[in-house]
């Protein structure tokens, strides 16, 4: 199953736009803790991956500094969603190289938790980092302009795209 849409974001404001649009979707997604959610953001360096992260991140109430995960490779966030906590981790897998980090750092347990995972260079944990409800690849077309390919893989990524 993947259902694909292409969408431009012509500027820094429309790529806001669609993470505010996407963060209320994924707050009105079932279940019980909240969004519960895996999306991978695809993309080469300087596409947009971490500013589209962060304008999901501020859509989704995390205030104050968002800093880039790529030296800790997750970046923990909880904020307060539908009257319930909800966990966030974002990820950037750009400097992974090794599968054993994947179980000595516990990212198994996160994946496997409700919350919601935003994945940066998801390439690079291949094999051990389970299919995303949503690929986002971020193609940049000009200094501000981006295209964005949206694939849902699960039926969670289809209620999204919806």
């Amino acid at each position: 199953m993947s259902i694909v849409k292409t969408l431009s974001w012509p500027d820094e404001a429309a790529t806001a736009a669609f993470a505010q649009q996407l963060a209320h979707a994924l707050c009105l997604s079932p279940g019980t803790h909240g969004p519960n959610a895996c999306l991978a953001l695809h993309g080469d360096l300087g596409a947009g991956k971490t500013t589209f992260a962060r304008h999901l991140l501020r859509a989704l109430g995390v205030t104050g500094r968002i800093k880039s995960p790529t030296y800790a490779v997750v970046e923990p966030y909880e904020v307060t969603a539908l009257a319930q906590p909800l966990h966030i981790w974002h990820f950037d897998f750009y400097r992974f190289s090794d599968p054993r980090e994947w179980e000595d750092a516990g990212f198994r347990d996160i994946f496997a938790s409700p919350g919601l995972k935003l994945c940066e260079w998801p390439e690079h944990a291949q094999g051990v980092m389970p299919t995303p409800d949503l690929d986002l690849h971020i193609q940049v077309d000009t200094d501000t302009q981006r295209q964005v390919t949206l694939h849902a893989n699960t039926p969670l990524g289809e209620s999204l795209l919806a």
